[in-house]
């Protein structure tokens, strides 16, 4: 959620910030605005509702300088507003801030300090910048000491802090904890930014920011100091990720993109994590812990909790070790009773989930070993679990997920025989996830290569209905509900995954007649038990599509999948849904990347 960039010692500034927000447009906003300053007493302040086009046009051709900080903002404190927008200001004009977070006692603060104070805006930001105005005007501190006594006194707020002081117009502080934020090294230059895709432009040389960490940044220098002032060093960490990769090309929305890359992901795990012969290269202190676990928990939110119920299958049936899922938000305050050798596996696309961040902070105080999954390198779940593996899926862009999902799937199933092999289990031996891999991303290519047919699909069935079902048993129960998440979030029809056998004890009620309802057949063992839910819902005027794999297909089926292992069957069924609601979505007009109300990484609990 919200995104934040800056610059310092860039003559450039303006188009640096600007073109770094637009980066940042996946990560869900509804405001933006940027403060620059020239060095020759001339700054800058532009905020916008809306898109960074509309903020281009308000910025127009005459605002420029050398250092400068932006912002895009998800509305959590006060509405959607030019007043409410980032940066935001101090009451003398002198003090302009950007924040990612939640401040949880700010209005303790603003009663305690700044009752003189009059406040321009709602947000929990403008208490911090006023703050820091005040310990400078009042007490007689300097920037850096006003800003490190704000900081004291937000106990365990969540924030990233992006602070410029006019009078000392090339200077950039910086703040974070829990909300992620990097530091880019150039050469006579410095940018900061909440994901590195924004930046990566300009450098692909970061630093690490850690939790209570302050930065002072100048075009040619940077201090970094801990919570007592005491200096640390830190080596920089190169992103090897060319820009292109994040850019659309040729297709009208980054969700279309990233679903036709998901062959190639396929490919690419194997080509990283497994050998020749079709064995997995996996950490071998990794697979130790795996090992000595009595069970495992994966932790995760959203698509990525969908994911894990379909790992857990797979450890299960591969590894024989019991597998619990469980949604983060949840588990960080009611924690279950765990087993005796617990091991936590957390699933996120960002690597900076709040809700599972809070469980593994947790985990680590327990002393309980860790897995991260995760696509992005360096991300704070990924260095603050015992252990990472990386997705190589690629910048994932789109809101909307698709090819992360796929990516964590393939991961688990790799890992799964890994750790299945080291347990000398015979399903694992036996199962060849190499050539499983290779036959699901020719199963995707040829999906994807049918987009007309999932086009006339969505406009025939799904345009205009007001609510959808998806419905299935198992592993396509699983997938059910990561479909109806697909259709709801990008299209806004309101869409349910439900266990099939489920429909009687009360969904049933909801069928009228043309309802969709959407069945996904993989499973031989309760093939038959869906076709006959599905039966239920027809004979009550329920307008049914059918998701079938070839080994288990009828002449009537609706949409036919090649045959794959059944516990792979998920990364093709899935593909379907993932196409029926970009086309559902594009076709009634909607931006399929950005939907309302959505950020792609949730970074406040």
């Amino acid at each position: 959620m919200c995104g934040i960039v800056g610059v310092t010692g860039k003559d450039s500034a303006v188009s640096i910030l600007l073109n770094g927000l637009e980066k940042l447009e996946y990560r869900g906003y509804d405001s933006a605005g940027i403060y620059v300053n020239d060095q020759n007493g001339q700054d800058y302040l532009v905020k916008e509702k809306g898109r960074i086009d509309d903020l281009r046009k308000e910025v127009g051709a005459n605002v420029h300088g050398t250092t400068g900080i932006g912002h895009t903002r998800w509305a959590t404190h006060g509405e959607p507003s030019v007043a409410n927008a980032h940066p935001q200001v101090s009451a003398d004009g002198r003090f302009y801030l950007v924040h990612n977070g939640v401040i949880e006692n700010f209005q303790d603060l603003k009663a305690e300090y700044l009752s003189d104070v009059e406040f321009t805006s709602q947000t929990d930001t403008e208490v911090i910048v006023q703050l820091v105005d005040r310990f400078v005007t009042k007490e007689g501190l300097d920037t850096l000491a006003a800003f490190r006594k704000t900081l004291s006194l937000l106990g365990h707020s969540s924030y990233g802090f992006l602070l410029m002081d006019k009078t000392d117009p090339d200077t950039l502080y910086v703040a974070k904890n829990k909300s992620p934020l990097l530091i880019g090294v150039g050469d006579g230059f410095h940018v900061v930014c909440s994901d590195s895709l924004a930046m990566l432009d300009q450098t692909k040389d970061f630093l690490e920011l850690h939790d209570g960490e302050i930065v002072v940044v100048k075009p040619n220098e940077l201090k970094i100091t801990d919570q007592q002032g005491n200096a640390v060093q830190r080596d920089t960490f190169h992103v090897d990720i060319d820009a292109a990769q994040a850019d659309k090309g040729t297709y009208p929305f980054y969700m279309l993109k990233e679903i036709d890359e998901q062959p190639n992901v396929m490919r690419k795990l194997a080509q990283v994590y497994l050998n020749d012969a079709g064995d997995p290269v996996i950490n071998t202190d990794l697979l130790a812990a795996l090992k000595a676990a009595d069970r495992l928990y994966v932790v995760a939110a959203g698509t990525s909790y969908h994911a894990g119920l379909v790992g857990a299958k797979l450890f299960e049936s591969l590894a024989g070790v019991p597998t619990e899922v469980h949604v983060s938000s949840e588990f960080a305050y009611n924690q279950p009773l765990l087993s005796e050798k617990p091991f936590f596996i957390f699933l996120t696309q960002s690597g900076e989930t709040a809700d599972s961040r809070e469980v593994l902070l947790n985990v680590n105080e327990q002393k309980f070993p860790s897995l991260t999954i995760t696509n992005v390198p360096n991300s704070t779940l990924s260095r603050e679990a015992t252990y990472t593996l990386l997705l190589h899926a690629g910048p994932e862009i789109a809101v909307a997920s698709t090819k992360a999902y796929t990516a964590q799937i393939a991961l688990q199933a790799i890992l799964a025989k890994a750790l299945g092999q080291a347990k000398q289990q015979s399903e694992a031996n036996d199962f060849d996830v190499k050539q499983q891999l290779a036959l699901v991303a020719n199963g995707m290519q040829a999906l994807v290569d049918e987009k007309d047919t999932f086009d006339q699909l969505a406009k025939a069935d799904l345009l205009h209905t007001p609510n959808t079902f998806y419905i299935g048993r198992g592993l396509d129960y699983a997938v059910s509900l990561e479909t109806a998440l697909k259709l709801k979030e990008i299209s806004y029809v309101q869409a349910e995954g439900f266990a099939s056998g489920e429909l009687k004890h009360g969904t049933i009620a909801l069928i009228e007649k043309d309802t969709p309802v959407i069945g996904i057949i993989t499973q031989a063992n309760t093939a038959g038990l869906t076709r006959s839910n599905l039966q239920e819902v027809s004979a009550r005027g329920a307008k049914t599509i059918t998701i079938v794999t070839d080994a288990l297909a009828k002449d009537d089926d609706t949409i036919v999948l090649p045959t794959v292992d059944e516990r792979m069957t998920p990364l093709l069924s899935v593909v379907p849904g993932q196409l029926l609601a970009y086309y559902t979505s594009l076709n009634k007009g909607l931006d399929v990347d950005k939907p309302r109300n959505l950020a792609k990484s949730v970074t406040v609990e």
